[in-house]
């Protein structure tokens, strides 16, 4: 019969990824913890976990199962009168953040330190994409996105704006024809994202400047905009976190070219609760609070 108790073992040994120190942890010894699994996969009818080298890693169907047991280990602790901020101050677990490539890179994963600080157990896996189809999977705990997307099954509010400007470095403007106008830049390198993979409404920034032009540098990832740009290679829009934090990097057409976005903070609904998302969902809140180039909400 399906016991609520089996799915402690599941959570302590996804965070553990070894029966010996799920067994440890627990106080039991490592066959209970074995008979316990077992149990709980022929409850599910599927196997939830998959052992290998590095360990015991979840299956997508016990991935699936884990915000549960989540959600009963904090009920049970509400209902004990504990809290993460008195009883238990350090989480553990991992949290799975799906987040836009340049946020990603160049300000969320530089702010983690005071994450790391406060929680030395929690694991952030951190996955960066800037495809319109990002949220379709439901594989994450929290996503930050450029689109806002519906509420249905996911909570959503607004995280920040930021401005995206045109960047060019000190050489290529020395090297190459003035810039007065937006017309200009079709005698100039314009470096971008890939045409046939850019499906997010947001950054589709090119065919509001040059309806008839065109990238001659694509790539899909926002580091490798930045890297070209640094290296003299052509111009592209960046954000001003990027830009702005870079001396040898010139804004082009200060006066003329400069784009609002905004970043929407998302969390599935029966994610909302747990400890661990609510802490990462606040760092989030911090590390964008920090930042002189985004506006928090």
């Amino acid at each position: 019969m399906f016991t609520s108790d089996n799915l402690r073992f599941l959570l302590e040994l996804s965070r553990t990824g070894r029966i010996s120190d799920t067994s440890k942890r627990l106080g039991v010894d490592q066959t209970t913890v074995s008979r316990r699994i077992s149990r709980l996969e022929k409850d599910m009818g599927a196997r939830l976990f998959d052992r290998g080298v590095s360990g015991w890693q979840l299956t997508e169907a016990g991935r699936r199962l884990v915000p549960y047991a989540e959600s009963i280990e904090s009920t049970l602790l509400s209902a004990l009168g504990e809290t993460t901020a008195s009883a238990s101050p350090s989480l553990n677990g991992t949290v799975r953040i799906l987040t836009p490539d340049g946020f990603g890179a160049f300000v969320l994963v530089p702010g983690l330190r005071s994450v790391r600080v406060r929680h030395p157990d929690l694991y952030t896996e951190v996955l960066t994409s800037t495809t319109h189809d990002v949220l379709t999977g439901r594989d994450f705990d929290v996503a930050v996105t450029l689109e806002r997307p519906s509420p249905r099954s996911v909570v959503v509010s607004k995280l920040a704006d930021y401005n995206l400007r045109l960047y060019a470095s000190r050489r290529y403007l020395e090297t190459h024809e003035s810039i007065s106008s937006v017309d200009d830049l079709r005698h100039h390198t314009l470096v971008w994202y890939v045409d046939a993979f850019l499906d997010v409404e947001p950054l589709r920034i090119l065919d509001r400047i040059l309806p008839t032009g065109r990238a001659q540098i694509q790539t899909n990832n926002i580091a490798g905009h930045y890297e070209a740009v640094r290296h003299g290679v052509g111009i592209a829009p960046l954000p001003t976190y990027i830009g702005a934090t870079d001396d040898d990097l010139v804004p082009v057409l200060r006066d003329e070219f400069v784009i609002r976005r905004s970043y929407w903070l998302v969390v599935p609904r029966e994610l909302i609760r747990l400890a661990r998302v609510r802490a990462i969902s606040d760092a989030l809140h911090e590390i964008v609070d920090r930042n002189p180039d985004l506006r928090a909400r």
